[in-house]
């Protein structure tokens, strides 16, 4: 697998910065975090202990949907959908569809690197 690079901004230094972007001011290097998240409570609510035991179960035993998933681990089809919806939307795993219509859940990365900025460059010395 790989790593996923991450980084924190709020919503106004993502808008910014893909603003920038989008106007050629700024060019996306290859060591920039590729997903962002707008706090370090929301990056470590999605990469909860919980939420990385679920990675496991699903790394571990490659579940062939959701149900099966539930089973594994005791939790709500209802709440595993949720979460993994929002797993996803981070980079974190993909859900396949599979035969009849059945979710599968598939890890995309074994590690996570987070790029934080503490304070602005500016704001230093």
């Amino acid at each position: 697998m790989s790593t996923l690079k991450v980084g924190i901004m709020t919503y106004e230094e993502m808008k910014a910065r893909s603003l920038a972007v989008a106007r050629g001011d700024h060019r996306i290097t290859p060591d920039e975090p590729r997903v962002w998240f707008t706090s370090t409570e929301s990056f470590a609510k999605v990469l909860s202990a919980g939420n990385r035991a679920l990675l496991r179960v699903i790394v571990d035993h490659q579940p062939g949907s959701l149900d099966e998933l539930a089973r594994l681990t005791g939790k709500a089809k209802s709440n595993l959908s949720r979460t993994l919806r929002t797993m996803e939307g981070y980079g974190l795993v993909r859900l396949e569809r599979g035969e009849y219509g059945r979710i599968t859940p598939k890890v995309t990365h074994d590690r996570v690197e987070l790029d934080l900025q503490l304070v602005s460059s500016r704001d230093v010395g």
